[in-house]
């Protein structure tokens, strides 16, 4: 029996042809596997001497060859599988070892693997006879399974088939996400249709201690061949995450370094998506403290995420207030994290680096998916239109920023109030328009007097500005497009209100 070895990854590779050899087994390799295993002092023939025919087209064509598959393919169930092999005189080939070109990290028309992966899926195809292993982790596994016969056991032999056939799957839809990005060389800003096709595969990366709720199991996946920051995320300590825990973070992190430029430093807290918490300030320990005293009851099991570095003083404030379920922040000092450990077991303290770009946001539904371009802020203040005589001053052209940015991460409808760098009232998920900025109004309790206020959409009547101008705010920004925008801006002009419209709408459901 032969075992056949082409693979691009030659870590473990020695160990595994040397256990392969032990066990009987004849090894041919291609290229450059078998110049390693000539390294390694390992008896093995090459593809070439057995199919009789060279490598071609700059190695191109190495392992395509009917030798090599009929080996790999044959059924011994078939007799005329078996005639066959007799005719041709071709040697069975029990063991397929090979792993691809890195196409996800090198992405061109040359790490395109064409030979590895029809040997992948052809020796997957016969996995009742033939162990195909792609990933260099089970060649330890894969050894120690070899009984006296020199057999792969069948339970293992049935894993590696659908692991290869994973391998192959993710490796196609990667090729496509590439060829999508050939089409479009523009980028993600200028995506201007969806593509007629998506192929997502994606792995397990990270068990969590449970789903939406404690009787539903959880985890979450990634891209196959990728990384995002929560892979670079560093939990200190506390229980282990739930699904929740991450869908919030994920909403705290990123509206966090959707604020960086706004100030020095940024704070934000988020409780069942919604931010109930915002600010901006010239120290960190400021910004928290303004994003708490937002909503500090609705703050209570929230997620914290700051802008900067947790000190001991940091700590030792976020300690004094209600507890958080979880805290984000680019790093902590030691003193910080002992105080947590010591005071907040539960808590978990993550450090994480700065949130990166996506390329589709994926919703289901039933029977299928909800696709569209990630959100982002299309229009900035350069682009908004002073609508009123009443002009917005600097301050209120800060506060409008901090307002929009704000109100484009509460779901809606929304309105939301600030006031001295701060999220004052945010009013978030209502059926109707007036509602959010009732909610905002009374939450605000007369901190927005003088601030800014922000709506996600525009206002069909004036009922809903009329709300929001109660709370004292000397602006207000908002998307426009009413046909009772007139009407509205009258509105504005009598409650001597700065109004600007961005020209921009932003649900969030």
């Amino acid at each position: 029996m032969k075992a056949l070895l082409s693979v691009y990854d030659k870590s473990g590779l020695e160990d595994l042809a040397g256990a392969l050899v032990e066990a009987g087994y004849e090894l041919v390799a291609s290229g450059k596997t078998a110049a390693a295993l000539e390294e390694a002092g390992l008896r093995h023939s090459t593809v070439e001497a057995l199919t009789g025919s060279p490598e071609l087209l700059g190695g191109r064509v190495k392992t395509l060859h009917p030798r090599l598959h009929a080996g790999i393919l044959a059924d011994l169930d078939n007799p005329e599988h078996v005639a066959d092999l007799a005719k041709q005189d071709i040697d069975l080939i029990g063991v397929v070892v090979c792993n691809l070109y890195p196409f996800g990290s090198q992405p061109s028309v040359e790490m395109i693997d064409i030979g590895g992966v029809t040997l992948l899926r052809a020796a997957a195809k016969n996995w009742s006879r033939v162990a195909v292993v792609v990933d260099p982790a089970d060649y330890g596994e894969v050894a120690r399974s070899i009984d006296g016969a020199g057999k792969v056991g069948p339970e293992l032999r049935l894993r590696l088939a659908r692991k290869a056939f994973a391998h192959t799957a993710a490796y196609d839809a990667a090729i496509v996400g590439w060829l999508d990005g050939q089409l479009n060389p523009g980028g993600e800003a200028d995506q201007k249709q969806l593509p007629p096709t998506i192929h997502l595969a994606l792995e397990l990366a990270q068990p969590l201690r449970y789903g939406e709720n404690p009787h539903q199991i959880g985890a979450r996946y990634r891209n196959i061949g990728t990384t995002s920051w929560w892979d670079s995320a560093l939990q200190h300590g506390g229980k282990e995450l739930s699904y929740l825990n991450l869908y919030d973070a994920e909403a705290a992190w990123t509206l966090l370094h959707d604020l960086e430029d706004l100030g020095p430093a940024a704070a934000v807290i988020v409780k069942h998506a919604n931010p109930c918490g915002v600010a901006v300030a010239p120290t960190l320990l400021e910004a928290y403290q303004k994003a708490f005293d937002c909503d500090p009851m609705s703050a209570f099991g929230g997620i914290v995420a700051l802008s900067g570095a947790v000190n001991e003083e940091m700590a030792e404030v976020m300690l004094s207030n209600t507890q958080a379920d979880v805290v984000i922040a680019p790093s902590y000092s030691e003193r910080a994290l002992s105080l947590f450990a010591a005071k907040r077991k539960n808590m978990r303290a993550l450090s994480a680096p700065a949130p990166g770009p996506q390329r589709w946001h994926v919703r289901q539904v039933s029977g299928g998916w909800l696709v569209q371009s990630p959100y982002r802020l299309a229009r900035g203040p350069q682009q908004w239109e002073v609508v009123t005589s009443q002009k917005p001053t600097e301050e209120d052209w800060s506060g409008l920023q901090l307002a929009w940015r704000v109100c484009a991460a509460v779901k809606s409808n929304a309105i939301v109030l600030v006031g001295n760098g701060m999220a004052v009232g945010i009013g978030a998920g209502q059926q109707n328009r007036v509602s959010p900025g009732e909610l905002a109004v009374a939450r605000a309790a007369g901190r927005a007097r003088g601030g800014a206020a922000a709506s996600d959409a525009f206002f069909p009547f004036r009922d809903g500005l009329d709300t929001v101008a109660s709370a004292g705010v000397r602006c207000v920004v908002q998307p426009g497009g009413s046909v009772s925008d007139a009407k509205i801006i009258a509105a504005a002009e009598e409650h001597g209100i700065a109004m600007v419209f961005t020209g921009e709408r932003q649900f969030r459901h």
